[in-house]
C-alpha cells in the first residue's frame, strides 16, 4: 500500500496532491457559505430586533455555524476524508502518513488548527500555493494532505 492508501503496485499510481484551486472551492463551500448564511439570516433577524437581542442572536449564530464547520470540516472530513466542499471541489483529506481519513478527533483539532493559518494574516491559507507538498500550517500541524479523488461524492458501484 502506498501512503495515500492505495495499492502501490506497477498498475495503480500514487493519487496526486489537490490542487490549490479545488481546495479554494472546497473552502469557498466550507468555510465562507456558512458565513455568509449567518451575516444574512443575522441582518434579516437582527432589523427586528433592538441592539441586545441583535447581539445575543449574532453569538448564537455564530456558534451555529462553528458548530456546522466543526462538524463538516472536522468530524465528517475525519471520519471519510469529505467534508460537502471536498466532495464537490473533488478532493479528499488524508493522513500523510497512512492515506487514510485522519480520525474524528483529528479531524476536529485540524479545524482549530487552522487558527493558526489565520492568525499571521491569513497567510497559512496561502502556503498550498508555495508548499512541495500543499499543505496549510494546519496540514503540517497534524500531518495530513489534500489529494485530488475525481470519485468523490459519487455513489460507490454495486
Amino acid at each position: 500500500m502506498s501512503p495515500y492508501g492505495y495499492d502501490s503496485g506497477y498498475a495503480s499510481a500514487t493519487p496526486e496532491l489537490a490542487t490549490f484551486g479545488s481546495r479554494a472551492i472546497g473552502w469557498l463551500i466550507d468555510y465562507l457559505a456558512p458565513g455568509i448564511a449567518v451575516g444574512i439570516v443575522g441582518g434579516i433577524l437582527g432589523s427586528f430586533m433592538g441592539s441586545s437581542g441583535a447581539n445575543a442572536l449574532s453569538w448564537v449564530l455564530n456558534l451555529v455555524a462553528f458548530a456546522f464547520v466543526l462538524w463538516n470540516s472536522g468530524y465528517q472530513a475525519g471520519a471519510t476524508g469529505y467534508s460537502l466542499g471536498r466532495k464537490i471541489a473533488k478532493n479528499k483529506l488524508v493522513s500523510e502518513a497512512t492515506g487514510q481519513p485522519l480520525g474524528t478527533t483529528n479531524g476536529m483539532i485540524r479545524v482549530v488548527a487552522h487558527f493558526v493559518d489565520s492568525i499571521i494574516c491569513y497567510v497559512g491559507w496561502l502556503f498550498p500555493l508555495w508548499d512541495s507538498k500543499r499543505q496549510t500550517l494546519a496540514d503540517k500541524i497534524m500531518k495530513s494532505v489534500v489529494v485530488a479523488d475525481p470519485n468523490a461524492g459519487q455513489a460507490p458501484m454495486q
